[in-house]
């Protein structure tokens, strides 16, 4: 078993935050909290009871102080620890003579963690190495979160609150001057106005917005930079700029922009790290931008509005703020062309991101199981220049030193099948940043904690789907056939993979006709057969469905093949599936919901009857296929199944030995209960007029 000591995390740079096996603890009043940032900063250390009492109340402690410390360390022993016994000896506060001792790993406390990164960093900067130093620079600066020890009361969190704002000045001005050495001077007056905002009278920062301004050919920014620099001094403090300062403005106004760039901070004096003498010493500062965007379709048809919604969601004024990179999700059910489309957009808005493109494929659906939030973050890092051999080893070293490359550029990123929140948060960075997030979940928790815009593909209408046919198979092989062309596509779903495999088909064979391969199709009992590319496995919609059903819960993936049951006892195997519309309360004919939905709606809980009657868990059913795009919705209450999909449902019912029989016996038990006819119940309406769930001959044998 592993130390506990190893599972614990303890963030104080921003609001106290504490967890435990990856579980947030909370931690109590304000100066419990004050206690616990004490003993983290001196891990390892006793720290007295005196100690304590002076770092909570300083002068002012009242008599009580004493027993104050000890109902704190007792309340923060209890939430570290709930299942220690009171006479037992603490893992993490030890009682020492006349103190406390926090007993956590100096990793355990990013505030530890950002010391150490920040002097190593200073060091690499003495050695002369200056790509190693820029990137611990930017893996201390990752850490932060907001102010350091926010909301910690007394003398002691206010001291340490000031050391680390100081030290965190010091590191963003060393990672200021690596940006403007590597030639990335925007990005540097972005880091530089943003720090500024925070501490106006930084000369050392000023020095550097107004190099960075003047190496980006904005001289006379530059010039504005240094009077308001000096109204700052002068108002303030009442001095005027440092030699310094007014030197590189005398050398700007001389139209001297050839300027040396300042050694990193902290360098000993007369000590200048060596230049590797390349152009572009840093990592993710490459010469051109980045753009790892794979290839569009050949073909591209239809989704206009989306792509409209699209280039709208990704717009910088759509941040939820400034700070907070755009985040848009493209979600919808297998094989309808997520992935195109994202790509399709993502090569449209290119030119909005001149930092570059980013791509990982987070795959979810694939067979090895969905990448991990440190690989896909390597990969993306290996992507921004930084060497296999140099990625950090733990998840958080690599957020850290990520989100410190990303911080001030402009980029967009494309994570494709995706699975949860909890694989894509790591990955979202800062900045005017922007993420397109495909995937085959609802991105509900994107949706409510970023704000993310959403996407929800469908499959495509039915004159975009037979145009895509005819696009890629050829108008002359197409002529005179428009009619057998819209069937053909009908029978693939209207989904551009069915699309394309039955393109394939047609490319195989030059003697096979539209209207012959929609007679290969006809038949559903072996469409699904039909739409799979021998030699190729993600080719095939079945398996595009089954990577969909394999994601459900144990009580959805019954109710799917439920339904799937229900369908087949309808005629001849899965001939009777059709595609008609489902609703929590009712599935009838036509889009039937718990609100009695449409022609022929009743208000019997059809769905219900498959949950033991049960209609709130068959809304959250129904309402978890649809997340995962095995149904569609068609109302805020009504759902509708795509042909292909019944027809795998069905498979899915008779692989698992579901019966037909039993849900026409619920469907009879339902319509006594309501009133309704039994022929309205489960009866999706296929294009054809065909109705086909609970038959009357089957009611009948009941």
């Amino acid at each position: 078993m592993s130390d506990p000591q190893h599972r614990l995390a303890l963030h104080l740079l921003g609001p106290l935050r504490i967890w435990h096996e990856g579980r947030e603890l909370a931690v109590g009043p304000p100066k419990q909290r004050a206690v616990l940032a004490l003993l983290a900063g001196h891990r390892g250390t006793v720290v007295s009871r005196e100690q304590i009492v002076d770092a909570l109340w300083g002068a002012d402690a009242p008599a009580s102080a004493a027993n104050a410390v000890h109902t704190y360390v007792a309340g923060l022993r209890r939430i570290l620890e709930p299942e220690r016994g009171s006479r037992e000896s603490g893992a993490f506060i030890v009682s020492r003579a006349g103190g406390y001792e926090l007993r956590l790993p100096a990793e355990a406390v990013d505030s530890l963690t950002f010391v150490r990164r920040y002097e190593e960093a200073r060091a690499l900067a003495s050695a002369g190495r200056a790509t190693a130093a820029f990137e611990r620079f930017a893996s201390a600066l990752g850490l932060w979160r907001g102010e350091a020890l926010s909301g910690i009361p007394g003398p002691y969190a206010a001291l340490e609150r000031a050391r680390l704002r100081e030290m965190r000045f010091s590191a963003t001005e060393g990672w200021i001057a690596g940006l403007i050495a590597a030639g990335r001077h925007e990005a540097a007056v972005v880091a530089c106005s943003e720090a500024i905002a925070q501490e106006p009278l930084h000369e050392r920062l000023r020095h550097l917005h107004m190099l960075a301004l003047a190496r980006s050919g904005r001289q006379a920014h530059a010039i504005q930079a240094y009077d308001d620099a000096r109204r700052h001094l002068r108002e303030e403090l009442g001095i005027d700029p440092g030699p310094e300062l007014r030197d590189l403005h005398e050398r700007i106004l001389a139209g001297d922009i050839a300027i040396d760039t300042p050694p990193p901070v902290a360098c000993p004096p007369g000590k200048t790290p060596a230049t590797t003498g390349k152009r572009n010493p840093f990592p993710g500062a490459p010469e051109s931008s980045l753009n790892q965007l794979p290839a569009t379709a050949r073909v591209f048809v239809g989704r206009e509005s989306e792509l409209q919604l699209g280039r709208q969601g990704l717009a910088r004024e759509n941040s939820p703020r400034d700070s907070t990179a755009a985040i848009l999700t493209v979600d919808g059910p297998a094989g309808v062309g997520k992935t195109a489309f994202a790509l399709e957009l993502a090569h449209e808005c290119a030119r909005e991101f001149p930092d570059g493109q980013l791509y990982v494929d987070l795959r979810t659906t694939d067979d090895d199981g969905p990448r991990s939030p440190c690989d896909a973050l390597g990969r993306l890092l290996q992507g921004l220049g930084v060497e296999r051999d140099r990625l950090p080893h733990d998840l958080e070293g690599r957020i850290a030193l990520y989100r410190g490359l990303m911080h001030g550029r402009r980029m967009l990123l494309l994570l494709d099948d995706a699975d949860h929140a909890g694989q894509l948060r790591p990955l979202v960075p800062s900045g005017p940043s922007a993420v397109i997030v495909t995937s085959r979940r609802l991105q509900r928790g994107l949706l409510t904690r970023e704000g993310a815009r959403r996407i929800g593909l469908r499959p495509l209408d039915p004159r975009a789907a037979a145009d895509l046919f005819v696009a890629l198979v050829g108008p002359e092989r197409c002529a005179g056939q428009r009619e057998a062309v819209e069937l053909l596509a009908e029978y693939c779903g209207r989904l551009p993979l069915g699309i394309r495999i039955a393109v394939g088909t047609m490319a195989a064979n030059p003697y096979l006709s539209p209207g012959e391969l929609a007679e290969r199709y006809a038949d559903p009992r072996t469409r699904l057969d039909q739409l799979s590319v021998e030699d190729d496995g993600a080719s095939s919609v079945r398996r595009a469905l089954a990577a969909s059903y394999l994601a459900l819960g144990e009580e959805e993936a019954r109710f799917f093949r439920a339904l799937g049951a229900a369908g087949a006892g309808a005629g001849s195997g899965t001939g009777a599936i059709g595609t008609g519309a489902i609703g929590a309360g009712a599935i009838g004919a036509g889009a039937i919901g718990a609100g009695a939905i449409g022609a022929g709606a009743i208000g019997a809980a059809a769905a219900s009857a498959l949950t033991g009657g049960d209609p709130a868990a068959a809304c959250r059913r129904l309402e978890a296929l649809a997340d995962v795009g095995l149904l569609e919705r068609s109302g805020s209450d009504a759902y509708r199944f795509n042909e292909l999909v019944a027809i795998y449902a069905a498979e899915r019912a008779a692989a698992e030995r579901v019966t037909a029989d039993r849900v026409p016996a619920e469907c009879v038990t339902a319509a006594d209960q309501t009133g309704a006819r039994p022929t309205q119940l489960l009866t999706p309406i296929r294009s054809d007029g065909f109705q086909g769930l609970c038959r009357p001959e089957a009611l009948a044998r009941r």
